[in-house]
């Protein structure tokens, strides 16, 4: 059951799809206090209660401890003492000796979630303009109060199957050769590529909606050709717009009044790659349309996949900014500076980017009224998704979009996926991105994943090895490096066919992931969940950080850990141990509940099946499009038969036909043998182990 409560004007973001009444009682298990507009929800926090949920954001699975901001923030430096990141999903679900219950703060302004940092034994949660709707959610599971609150928001994007495919980018791709030597190099080497990313390098003058003439002179030409090769290219589009006279992305906008405004009427400008920008009004349902049909003309040239970026919207400076940061350098350009001034003068210049100041200097148009945009900051590139998506299905009609984004707001997971921002080359970058799976599942974010191998700081062969492992199983797969950094594509390093191998026991896996995907948006599940979820009453399992259960039958845990040649893994019950080395080279090892103590080489990596569960695998492939999912291997622990069910369709149809796409795998069991039987597929289930 949910029940919603409104407080001052609350926006409509967009968030849920179920409109609810509105109640009029008190808000069950928190204290409401208003201070001038701020509104704030205690509740208090046993001694042993855990908080989950906040989608993207820093630190554990249990959130309980730390002080959070809903705030996107382009903020690259993903330490401990971060309150925001590029996000904000306002979920919290509790979970104590009275039981479980959830809350949505349905609030596109600044939300703090002081998670009994300033009072162990208390929760808070503070809205800091006072105007927004909150939804309390109550159940007996958490699982139960997840599939409530995305019933609430609307199913998930779903990606095209070959979204599914390893990606390879890099911010320093800058022209047509760089690209076809990238494709040459995995093609010649067989290391599986289904997408090569552009980042800004491409555009003409970093003007969105452009390419560089000279570095890529046949754009068309090119993808037509990386298409034949199975590849498809995704080049990046920015929130900023130049300022760039002449430009018809600028002229058309400024011509149609699509910009933000401050409060005299002068359109705001910042500055981001380009320079000088101006930023499209997305609150703005005709700006969307407007932005969404600038997609197309690269659409035309044969892209099928796009992502979006600074959407926050991130702001190097703004000319009042800089203005004012130039006068505090002339007012101690003779002085002796000393400390204070150091800081002053070193502060004037840090602070210009992404300043509060710039961001109450711009307002938004919504139902005709003028609202400043730090109101509703973190809709800004939850809208900016929406308007790509609709340009995209626009001239595809009929097709599933590959779409993803660094900024994001719940409701935004309706119209693409979010990649988890711009991390690091760090060990500790590679357990966030595990951590953050959970939250994101929970706030309706399936298609997700992370840099792999991190995008700044130069990587190692053994972190980058060790990051495709979790990317395995993570839905979006993306190598991904900034531009300076040390060139990471997989054929650059020494033990290159080890991490080749990796790809192929993704490639194996596609049709199990892709299968669990869609039953996770078809039944607004988590495809990946804390141990908490599904052994509450487990306290080992309940305080595991650093593994997840992923679908129904399996639990992943990757070696996170430099120079590490093993792991300590908790199994909250007996499980079949996959070793993979490659997607033909695998150890199976029965496996007791309890702690262990697991070996895993730098090539090796695990996958655990809970017994009397089975997944299928297909046979190797280096594109998507050349999996044979007609002819799978069963991997398992029975001691008597089982029935799994299996999605699949052409994998780009936006219409799900969910019943239609299942295929029943029987597996029995009889005299101590095997078999296994699926209309239309050859099952092979002499990997399946018995008791």
């Amino acid at each position: 059951m949910i029940r919603r409560y409104d407080f001052g004007h609350p926006y409509d973001t967009g968030a849920v799809v179920r409109q609810l009444p509105v109640c009029e009682d008190r808000v069950p298990h928190f204290a409401v206090a208003q201070d001038g507009c701020r509104v704030s929800f205690s509740a208090p926090l046993g001694e042993n209660d855990m908080i989950f949920g906040l989608g993207e954001s820093v630190r554990g699975i249990n959130k309980r401890g730390h002080l959070y901001r809903a705030w996107n923030s382009d903020d690259f430096s993903h330490t401990e003492n971060k309150a925001s990141l590029y996000a904000s999903h306002n979920l919290l679900l509790f979970s104590g000796k009275t039981g479980v219950f959830g809350a949505y703060f349905d609030d596109p302004g600044a939300v703090t979630f002081d998670l009994g940092y300033t009072r162990g034994d208390e929760a808070v949660i503070t809205s800091e303009n006072g105007d927004l709707s909150v939804y309390i959610i109550e159940g007996d599971t958490l699982i139960g109060l997840v599939r409530e609150f995305r019933h609430l928001i609307g199913r998930s994007y779903l990606p095209p199957k070959w979204g599914l495919g390893y990606i390879q980018s890099r911010w320093g791709y800058a022209s047509e050769s760089d690209l076809r030597t990238v494709v040459k190099e995995h093609r010649e080497r067989h290391i599986p590529l289904d997408t090569i990313s552009m980042d800004i390098d491409y555009m003409e003058e970093y003007k969105d909606f452009t390419w560089n003439r000279e570095t890529f002179p046949d754009m068309a030409g090119m993808i037509a050709d990386l298409k034949a090769d199975h590849i498809r290219v995704m080049p990046i589009i920015d929130a900023g717009v130049k300022v760039a006279p002449g430009d018809p992305t600028y002229e058309e906008g400024m011509a149609n009044d699509y910009f933000c405004r401050k409060e005299n009427g002068d359109v705001f400008i910042g500055a981001v790659w380009p320079g000088r920008a101006v930023f499209p009004d997305f609150l703005r349902e005709d700006v969307r349309r407007w932005f969404g049909d600038k997609y197309r003309p690269l659409l035309e040239t044969g892209v099928e996949a796009i992502w979006n970026d600074m959407n926050e919207p991130a702001i190097f400076y703004s000319e009042e900014g800089l203005a004012a940061a130039y006068q505090k350098a002339d007012e101690l350009r003779e002085k002796n500076i000393a400390i204070h001034d150091y800081f002053a003068l070193k502060d004037a210049f840090a602070n210009m980017s992404n300043s509060m100041d710039d961001y109450r200097r711009f307002f938004h148009v919504i139902d005709g009224k003028p609202v400043r945009h730090d109101k509703v900051h973190n809709l800004f590139g939850a809208m900016m998704t929406k308007a790509g998506a609709q340009g995209m299905k626009a001239v595809r009609p009929g097709k599933r979009p590959l779409i993803f984004s660094r900024a994001s707001f719940i409701g935004a997971h309706r119209d693409g996926g979010v990649w988890q921002g711009d991390n690091n080359a760090w060990w500790g970058h590679l357990l966030l991105n595990l951590k953050e799976l959970a939250g994101l599942n929970m706030c309706g974010f399936l298609y997700t994943g992370a840099d792999l191998g991190g995008f700044g700081c130069n990587t190692t062969e053994d972190l980058l090895l060790r990051w495709l492992q979790l990317g395995v199983f993570t839905p979006l797969m993306r190598n991904h490096a900034a531009d300076g950094t040390r060139d990471q594509e997989i054929y650059r390093f020494r033990n290159w066919e080890d991490m080749r191998d990796v790809l192929t026991v993704r490639y194996a896996l596609i049709p199990y992931l892709y299968s669990e995907l869609v039953k996770a948006a078809e039944k607004n599940d988590m495809m990946f969940r804390p141990l908490a979820f599904d052994y509450p009453r487990d306290e080992d399992a309940c305080r595991t950080e650093d593994q997840l259960m992923l679908g129904d039958g399996c639990m992943i845990a990757p070696v996170y850990e430099q120079n590490a040649r093993g792991r300590h893994v908790y199994l909250p019950e007996d499980m079949l141990l996959v070793r993979f080395r490659s997607s033909t080279d695998y150890d199976l090892v029965p496996m007791q509940k309890g702690h262990h103590w697991l070996r895993l080489q730098l090539n090796e990596f695990p996958l655990f099946i809970r017994k009397g569960h089975v997944i299928p695998m297909a046979g190797a492939a280096e594109y998507v499009e050349a999996i044979d999912a007609s002819a799978l291997t069963l991997l398992g622990w029975l001691d008597h038969g089982t029935v799994i069910t299996l999605y699949d369709d052409d994998g780009e149809s936006d219409v799900i036909d969910f019943q239609a796409g299942l295929t029943v795998i029987d597996v029995q069991v009889k005299d101590g043998v095997v078999a296994a039987r699926a209309e239309g597929r050859t099952v092979d289930a002499s990997r399946v182990v018995l008791d």
